[in-house]
């Protein structure tokens, strides 16, 4: 089959697209026809390198697409059947597991990082790995939304307990997952404002629902968050960047205010004043990826029309150095699809 394997980490040159073996299936796994996949950073991470990757290694975390073979285990598939993959892995038989926080397994990985991607023709996996797609769903859809929808939904719903009142800020509403958190909020009845590099991603920040769209390049952050809420600053900040924002939020969450963060992309080390922290009751709160519920809520929720990903592009996989680069210029707003 056709592949996507990086030998060496670098830039997008490394990415080659070259033959590699069909992959074997166990008695409990699944042989799955990938129809469409999805770039998101974890894939750009771990091509320039991130520490322990072992080489060579087929990248990505998302993908959907035909069930082509089963093991004589498997119950829950058959051949023929539409679905969308989890990029979770998890045992489903540790503590964690069995109290359905299946992003805190103790052996917990991730497709494209600890194990072959979806950057391929097809891939093996546990049928627990699985869900079904909705039929009325494009393919290019499902692969859209498993790593950055079920991480939205876990940052706001599952850890910052969003509630309808709540005013919230999201920080790069052009990236996968900041689009995914703006609809989620949005589709809670949350006030929502949203931040973009160029004037037209504020514009289509606003165009899938932001109430105020903010440059974070060029805007008064501070000033203008404070006019937004009177005063009071905002109730949930959704924060994924890290250092180069981290001062800024601390300085727009109200009393009782919830930091929901699941990265850092500019920077893990920050500062933090603690004397704000208690004097205001504010709580910082980390999340990882989500639960196998929070991805099927998602799908939920685009499946009824709350939330529709927003696909920039679709790129053939042949041509996955182009979409990389595309992503690192910061050109899109949402999703970048890959095609075998």
């Amino acid at each position: 089959m056709n592949a996507v394997r990086i030998h060496d980490h670098g830039d997008e040159k490394v990415l080659i697209y070259e033959k590699v073996p069909l992959p074997d299936i166990n008695d409990n796994q699944v042989l799955v026809e990938i129809k469409a996949a999805a770039i998101n950073h974890l894939d750009i991470w771990v091509r320039k390198g991130i520490p322990g990757i072992s080489l060579p290694m087929i990248i990505g975390s998302d993908g959907a697409g035909i069930v082509v073979k089963v093991g004589k285990n498997v119950n829950k598939f058959s051949i023929g059947d539409e679905v969308i993959i989890n990029p979770l892995l998890f045992c489903g038989n540790c503590p964690s597991c069995l109290n359905n926080q299946e992003n805190q397994c103790s052996s917990i990985g991730i497709l494209g990082e600890t194990t072959n991607g979806t950057n391929c023709e097809f891939i093996a996996l546990n049928q627990r790995n699985l869900i079904n797609k909705p039929k009325k769903m494009s393919f290019e859809c499902a692969a859209s939304f498993p790593l950055a929808g079920q991480t939205a939904y876990q940052m706001l719903i599952n850890r910052a307990m969003l509630k309808e009142s709540d005013i919230v800020f999201i920080w790069g509403a052009s990236s996968g997952v900041g689009s995914f958190g703006l609809q989620i909020a949005k589709s809670f009845g949350c006030k929502v404002i949203a931040t973009g590099g160029s004037k037209k991603k504020c514009e289509y920040a606003n165009k899938i629902g932001a109430d105020l769209s903010l440059n974070h390049y060029k805007d008064d952050i501070v000033s203008l968050v404070k006019d937004y809420t009177n005063g009071k600053g905002v109730n949930i900040i959704f924060e994924h960047s890290g250092l180069e924002t981290w001062s800024t939020s601390m300085k727009i969450l109200s009393k009782f205010g919830r930091l929901v963060t699941c990265g850092s992309t500019t920077g893990p080390k920050v500062s933090i004043d603690l004397r704000y922290i208690f004097f205001k009751q504010q709580s910082i709160l980390g999340s990882t990826m989500g639960t196998l519920s929070a991805l099927k809520e998602v799908m939920n929720l685009i499946a009824d029309g709350s939330v529709t990903p927003v696909i920039d592009k679709v790129f053939s996989l042949d041509n996955i150095s182009d979409a990389h680069k595309y992503i690192e210029d910061s050109n899109q707003f949402g999703k970048v699809i890959l095609v075998p």
